[in-house]
């Protein structure tokens, strides 16, 4: 009689064979590695003096800067074929030639986005850099002044200060900052949780644990947040449209807690 091969233990040596392989998976190590490195690199990078960390972040900003650049000037690089050469001579007024310097600055090849990108990210990066080290914080106002540093030498690099090179530096700078600060207020206000969530930690953590998340939209309805756990009553929850059972799994946990039960003797009906 011949013994057939259970199929369990196929299925087990394939389910082996697929933890083996994800355990070993390339990608996997390769981000785990690289996260490694980045971590040790901001641990070295703390460690050093001010001009030292200022260069590097600068330095290696620039590079990433000159990347993006690049890239982008393969694509802008056929504009700039699109445009008129300037006439010979000096038959051409300054206000057309900072025209045409700013179109150049805009459209012009990977060499010259490059150049203009490098500049902007390294200036912008150093600055925030040493803005934060010497404040001991980053906000808008250390955003805004790198932001004020790069558009001036983004204006500088490029050409595109024309005749009035000092305003045209200073309004850039400006501009810049302006954008900066609004972008950072901007995700400053997203990033942050709303302060009604705030209110309601503890009883989420405590519906969570309880199995119980889909009533905390009846506790919003009733302002019932985590200064009023320890107030609790079956009258109150009754109020805010909780079944009995839940009920009485809520007042079980808060009477148990002795964090939300300080002060209160028993449970209250």
């Amino acid at each position: 009689m011949v013994e057939t091969k259970k199929p369990v233990l196929a299925m087990g040596t394939a389910k082996g064979l697929t933890v083996a392989h994800i355990n070993h998976n390339p990608v996997t190590q390769l981000q785990a590695k690289y996260k490694e490195l980045e971590t040790g690199f901001k641990d070295w990078l703390a460690k050093q003096s001010l001009p030292v960390e200022a260069a590097v972040v600068t330095a290696t900003s620039s590079v990433q800067g000159a990347a993006i650049g690049g890239l982008m000037g393969t694509f802008t690089s056929d504009l700039s074929a699109l445009q008129p050469p300037a006439p010979p001579g000096g038959a051409v007024s300054p206000q057309a030639m900072a025209s045409l310097q700013q179109a150049q600055a805009l459209s012009g090849g990977p060499l010259i986005q490059a150049r203009n990108f490098a500049v902007m990210t390294g200036v912008n990066a150093g600055i925030s850099c040493v803005m934060k080290r010497l404040r001991g914080k980053e906000d808008v106002q250390s955003s805004m002044v790198a932001a004020f540093g790069s558009g001036a030498a983004f204006t500088l690099v490029s050409g595109m200060g024309g005749p009035n090179l000092a305003a045209n530096v200073v309004s850039s700078g400006v501009l810049f900052a302006l954008m900066q600060g609004g972008l950072y207020k901007l995700g400053e206000k997203f990033s942050k949780p709303p302060a009604e969530d705030v209110l309601y930690s503890k009883t989420r953590s405590m519906l969570s644990s309880l199995g119980l998340h889909n009533y905390e939209k009846n506790f919003k309805s009733g302002l019932l947040t985590d200064t009023t756990l320890p107030l609790l009553t079956d009258s109150a929850l009754r109020d805010v449209k909780i079944p009995p059972g839940p009920r009485l799994l809520i007042l079980d946990h808060i009477q148990r807690e002795v964090e939300l039960n300080k002060g209160k003797g028993g449970r209250r009906t």
